[in-house]
């Protein structure tokens, strides 16, 4: 079973940028579709975006426009950066291919504040 690993998660200002990564070990990983997923205390695990294999990409509505979804199949890794970070961003970020087929990993956690 693969088990991505996240990393770029921390503490950041509102308004600041972060930029995490996900990388995992999965031969068929150019094929999928991959996304990114976050929780916050007390809430369930929700869907943030999505990317195709052929790179088009969705979004929730609450990030749309501040988030960017990316990946490179070279490295088997898939990104998300996040400018504009509110309060409301503040989770633990995880990755999994959209149809959520590999284990969960650690995740990475976002804080924002001031």
């Amino acid at each position: 079973q693969v088990q991505p690993v996240e990393s770029g998660g921390g503490l950041v200002q509102p308004g600041g940028t972060l930029t995490l990564s996900c990388a995992a070990s999965d031969s068929n990983f150019r094929t999928k579709s991959m996304a990114w997923y976050r929780q916050a205390p007390g809430k369930e695990r929700d869907w943030v975006a999505t990317i195709a294999s052929t790179s088009r990409s969705i979004y929730t509505n609450s990030v749309r426009s501040r988030f960017t979804i990316s990946r490179d199949n070279t490295k088997n890794t898939v990104y998300l950066q996040m400018n504009s970070l509110q309060p409301d961003d503040a989770a633990i970020y995880y990755c999994n291919t959209a149809s959520r087929e590999w284990n969960w990993g650690q995740g990475t956690q976002v804080t924002v504040s001031s």
